[in-house]
C-alpha cells in the first residue's frame, strides 16, 4: 500500500506528515511540541486523563490561554457514554459556543473520547489532539475515528471527525513505563506487516525507545502508513479496513477480559492469530515474525480461554457484515486482504494460537 512521506517541518528534528482527504491536516512529530501548540479558537475545552503528569497539562494550558480543563478516568475507563455525557454537560453549562474547540491531551482512549465529544457538541466543533503515548501517536490520533465503548464491545459508538492538527511530542514518551511503550509498539509493528516491512526490524531495535536514535524516524514512518491509508479511505469503505490486522481477536480479548487486557498487548496477541489464519489460507508463513513480536513485547498473560468463549466477541467486530465475520489477512508482507474464514479453521487455529502463546511462558 502507498504511504505518506514524512517531511521536515519548522523546528529542529520535527517531522511532518500530511493527511489528505476532505479535511486535510498535518501531524507533527518531534520533541518540545507541547510548548508549540497553536489553536486559533478563543474558547477551548482541554480534556485529559486524570493520571497525566500535571506538567503536561500546565504546559498546554499556557499555550491555549483561557481554557475549560476537564479530567477523565485513565485509559479505557473514560470511554463510556456516562463519562461523555458528563463532559458535554460541563461544556453546555459553560455556554461554550459553536466556534470553540476541543483539545484532547493524553493516550489513545482520552483522545478517542475527546474527538467524539468534539463531533457531538453542538453537532460538531473544532478538534485538536496531542497524544502522549506511543499507541496514541501511531494509531488513535490519526484518521479521525472517535468513539466510546459499550459493555457489548469496543468502539461500537462513535463518529468520523478528523482533527484540525496533531502534535506528537516525543518527549512525553520518556515518562511511560517500558511495558506501556512496548504496548504501543504493536501498532507500529502492524504497519510493518501490512505496508512497510522496513518497520519490522526497526520497531524491535534497541534504539527504538524514548530519546533513542531510531525513535522519531520510525514513529514518523509508522504514522505515514496510516496517513496514506486514511487519506484515500476516511470512512473505511475499502483499504482502511486493512489497518485492523490483528484487531478482530484483539477487541475480543479486551471484551472478554472486561478491558483488563491492554489494547496494544491484545493487538500483539491478535496479530499472531491473524498470521496463523493467513498461513492456513495459503499465505506466506509470517508466524515467526508475529510470535517474535509477542515474545519481545512480554504482554500480561491471558486468563484461560476457549474458542467458544471468545467467538461471540469476535462476531461483534466492526468488520462483520450481514454474512458474518471477516478477517484482515496477509498473502505476504505488505499484501493485506479481507476474507471470510471457515469455522473449522478459526477453531483449529485458535487452539494452535493458544498453544503458541502458552509456550512463551509469559509471567505476570
Amino acid at each position: 500500500m502507498p504511504t505518506a512521506k514524512p517531511q521536515k517541518a519548522n523546528g529542529a528534528g520535527v517531522q511532518q506528515i500530511e493527511v489528505g482527504g476532505p479535511q486535510p491536516y498535518a501531524v507533527q512529530v518531534g520533541g518540545g511540541l507541547l510548548s508549540q501548540v497553536n489553536v486559533p479558537e478563543q474558547q477551548v475545552t482541554l480534556i485529559h486523563p486524570e493520571d497525566l503528569p500535571p506538567e503536561f497539562v500546565e504546559r498546554v494550558q499556557r499555550q491555549l490561554g483561557p481554557v475549560l480543563t476537564l479530567s477523565v478516568p485513565p485509559r479505557d475507563e473514560c470511554k463510556t457514554l456516562d463519562v461523555m455525557a458528563g463532559l458535554l454537560s460541563r461544556m453546555a453549562k459553560a455556554a461554550l459556543p459553536r466556534d470553540s474547540a476541543v483539545v484532547g491531551l493524553g493516550g489513545g482512549a482520552a483522545t478517542d473520547l475527546a474527538g467524539f465529544v468534539a463531533a457531538s457538541y453542538l453537532r460538531g466543533v473544532a478538534f485538536y489532539t496531542m497524544p502522549t503515548t506511543l499507541l496514541g501517536m501511531v494509531d488513535a490520533a490519526v484518521g479521525g475515528k472517535t468513539g466510546v465503548n459499550l459493555p457489548e464491545g469496543k468502539n461500537l459508538v462513535g463518529a468520523f471527525w478528523p482533527p484540525k492538527a496533531v502534535w506528537c511530542d516525543t518527549d512525553t514518551l520518556a515518562t511511560l513505563p517500558p511495558a506501556v511503550f512496548r504496548e504501543g509498539a504493536a501498532e507500529a509493528f502492524k504497519h510493518g506487516l501490512i505496508a512497510d516491512p522496513s518497520l519490522l526490524g526497526r520497531v524491535l531495535d534497541p534504539e527504538f525507545r524514548p530519546h533513542g536514535a531510531l525513535l522519531e524516524s520510525t514513529l514518523a514512518d509508522a504514522i505515514a502508513v496510516k496517513a496514506g491509508v486514511v487519506s484515500r479511505d476516511l470512512t473505511e469503505r475499502g483499504e482502511r479496513a486493512f489497518l485492523n490486522f490483528g484487531h478482530t481477536l484483539a477487541h475480543a480479548l479486551e471484551g472478554v477480559t472486561g478491558q483488563a487486557t491492554a489494547h496494544g498487548e491484545a493487538v500483539g496477541y491478535g496479530m499472531h492469530y491473524a498470521a496463523r489464519l493467513s498461513r492456513a489460507l495459503g499465505g506466506t508463513d509470517l508466524t515467526a515474525h508475529t510470535l517474535n513480536f509477542v515474545r519481545w513485547q512480554q504482554p500480561t498473560p491471558l486468563p484461560e480461554l476457549t474458542y467458544d468463549l471468545i467467538s461471540p466477541y469476535m462476531a461483534r467486530d466492526k468488520k462483520a457484515d450481514s454474512d458474518g465475520m471477516r478477517f484482515v489477512l496477509l498473502h505476504g508482507l505488505a499484501q493485506p486482504y479481507l476474507a471470510r474464514v471457515p469455522e473449522e479453521i478459526l477453531r483449529r487455529e485458535f487452539v494452535g494460537w493458544w498453544e503458541d502463546i502458552q509456550g512463551l511462558g509469559l509471567k505476570s
